[in-house]
């Protein structure tokens, strides 16, 4: 580049200082390092200070390569200020001067950029100075991602197991991962726990960590709680971030086995459905879990065994094994079952009694139950006595019938049973009603009912009052008999019903009266009644009608009551009156009248 007019001058004064031993003071200050995020402009400033002041003043920017030489990347001189081409830093750099202060900035900075940077002040003397700053980029890393073991961890393995990984991608510098069990940290000890990491550079030059966790599990560690933490450092800080929490499966031996009765709640009794569970405080898949009943063995599935209808045979001791298959280790438990009964009832005497009337009544019922039982007797439907014995005192004819025994468990619903019980009392028979009975009809044809009780069942008969007898159809009730008599009568007779057994005999008497049937009068229907009725009121309304029209008309004189022929004929006048043209035999004179009653003359019509 060809030097300004004023270039000899300078060269001249650089003479002069040189020849008499006078030289510039050049000093430069600078931080040791700037921190900035990826992506960011880092700014990296240079302060400096000189006799000669700006004019001239040369800046110029390096910064250090591996192999520890120098890259020029800027250079300002009084004249010209250019960055260098084809470096790094060519298309993102620029240089802003104010006073004493040099200003870098550098756009879009990466993590390939934490260099150091040089910053030379030159004069026109041969004096320079110069400054060095650290450039550090940080990147966050992405948030940390775990994994479980899918499969389960037995307590009996003697090496460590793995208990998952944790991974953290694109951070700068290297982030630190840390494994924590309940919030506490994990560190490595010997056959207990082992932290393994590997770290990868991308090609971008971020870093990437996985770290895995092995350790030796225990049976609380059913319930533990795993989780990493990564550590980055930006900046002027250290951050921190959490993974996700995960569990994991762990397979242990159960210490006790318990096996009790999941239904019903309380007691059991015959007929129920008995479900019995077994469980264990163990944690281990390979494993078989049988119940045991007297001599017969039961395979288990989903821990539960149902049996139905049980009887009282199914009580007793049900024992639940647990057999682990890889090591053959067993454990049992054992629960008590009792099933409760009650027996069909048994009433003695048996089906059916009989006594004489008079005589005492007794019969006892009685039910074998497990548990304590309520009995009650009952007589159509209706309670009679309470407990196993049914005494009366003195049967009467009343005391017959069927009896039902009732037994029940009061300590649980639904256990109940039943027996009947035929009671028959010995005695004379005895006739429902009254002795003597009076029937009157009109018909010629009679039914009679007679229904009488006893023991045995009475026979009866039946007879009129001349000595006739009847024939009759008897059925047996349940306290004794009934009969049914029909015949034919055509005047007044008695009749006789007879009901007798081994004990006697009862009669009834009933006396029928036949009444004469009553002349029946003509049979009009109600409907031509109603109708003949409605035509004369119709006709009784129109020749009021008629007559009050004829009497009008007779009041307004329309209607003459002179003899001879009359003709009546409307004109129209002209004042629009209606006249009438009145006419006589006698006359051929025309007298017009109009409505008002004037007389006209006939040209006026």
């Amino acid at each position: 580049m060809a030097l300004p007019d004023t270039a000899p001058l300078l060269v001249g004064l650089l003479l002069l200082f040189h020849a008499f031993g006078a030289w510039a003071i050049v000093e430069v200050n600078m931080e040791d390092k700037v921190e900035v995020m990826a992506g960011e402009t880092a700014q990296i400033t240079c302060m400096f200070t000189t006799d000669e002041g700006l004019g001239g003043t040369t800046i110029q920017w390096f910064y250090v390569l591996p192999n520890k030489e120098r890259q020029r990347i800027y250079n300002k001189e009084p004249m010209h200020e250019a960055a260098e081409q084809n470096t790094l830093f060519t298309h993102r750099i620029s240089l802003n001067v104010s006073g004493t202060a040099a200003v870098l900035a550098i756009r879009d900075v990466g993590v390939r950029d934490n260099l150091e940077f040089i910053c030379v002040i030159k004069t026109l003397t041969p004096e320079e100075a110069e400054g060095r700053t650290q450039l550090k980029v940080f990147k966050s890393p992405t948030f940390p991602t775990i994994e479980a073991v899918e499969t389960g961890i037995s307590v009996n393995e003697e090496a460590p197991s793995k208990i998952g990984s944790c991974r953290v991608k694109n951070g700068y510098p290297k982030p630190n991962i840390t494994w924590y069990r309940n919030n506490m940290p994990l560190r490595n000890t010997p056959r207990e726990v082992v932290v393994t990491s590997r770290t990868t550079i991308e090609s971008s030059g971020l870093f990437s960590v996985q770290s895995e966790l092995t350790m030796k599990v225990k049976k609380e560690d059913k319930d533990a709680v795993f989780y990493c933490e990564v550590i980055y450092v930006v900046p002027g800080a250290t951050k921190m971030t959490e993974s996700q929490h995960i569990n994991i499966t762990v397979y242990y031996l159960p210490t006790e086995v318990n096996i009790w009765v999941e239904s019903p709640k309380g007691n059991i009794k015959e007929g129920d459905t008995l479900e019995l569970r077994c469980d264990n405080n163990g944690n281990y898949p390979s494993s078989i879990t049988t119940i045991k009943h007297q001599n017969s063995e039961y395979s288990v599935e989903n821990k539960t065994m149902v049996r139905t209808n049980v009887k009282r045979l199914d009580g007793g001791v049900y024992e639940c094994t647990f057999l682990e298959t890889d090591n053959f280790e067993e454990i049992s438990g054992s629960t008590k079952v009792s099933v409760n009964y009650l027996e069909s009832a048994v009433i003695t005497p048996k089906d059916s009694i009989a006594v004489m009337e008079g005589e005492e009544l007794k019969a006892s019922c009685n039910a074998l139950s497990s548990l304590q039982t309520s009995t009650t007797w009952f007589k159509n439907e209706k309670l009679v006595s309470k407990g196993n014995t049914l005494s009366v005192k003195s049967a009467t004819l009343e005391t017959a019938g069927m009896y039902k025994c009732v037994v029940t468990v009061p300590e649980m619903e639904g256990m109940k049973t039943s027996s009947t019980l035929q009671v028959n009392v010995k005695g004379s028979p005895q006739i429902l009603g009254p002795d003597v009975q009076e029937v009157e009809t009109y018909e010629t044809t009679v039914n009679l009912t007679c229904s009488a009780t006893g023991f045995p069942a009475p026979t009866i008969m039946w007879t009129t009052s001349d000595g006739k007898n009847l024939n009759a159809l008897q059925t047996e009730t349940e306290d004794g008999a009934q009969s049914v008599v029909t015949f034919k009568i055509t005047s007044n007779v008695k009749v006789f019903c007879n009901a007798s057994n081994d004990f006697g005999s009862k009669v009834v008497e009933f006396n029928i009266k036949t009444i004469q049937t009553p002349t029946k009068s003509p049979n009009i229907k109600k409907e031509s009644k109603g109708f003949v009725i409605a035509i004369i009121i119709i006709a009784i309304f129109l020749l009021a009608i008629l007559g009050s029209v004829l009497y009008f008309l007779y009041k307004k004189g329309r209607i003459c009551g002179r003899s001879g022929k009359q003709d009546f004929s409307k004109r129209k006048s002209s004042k629009d009156n209606i006249v009438v043209e009145m006419k006589s035999d006698n006359t051929e004179e025309a007298i017009l009248l109009g409505v008002n009653g004037e007389k006209q003359q006939p040209n006026d019509q």
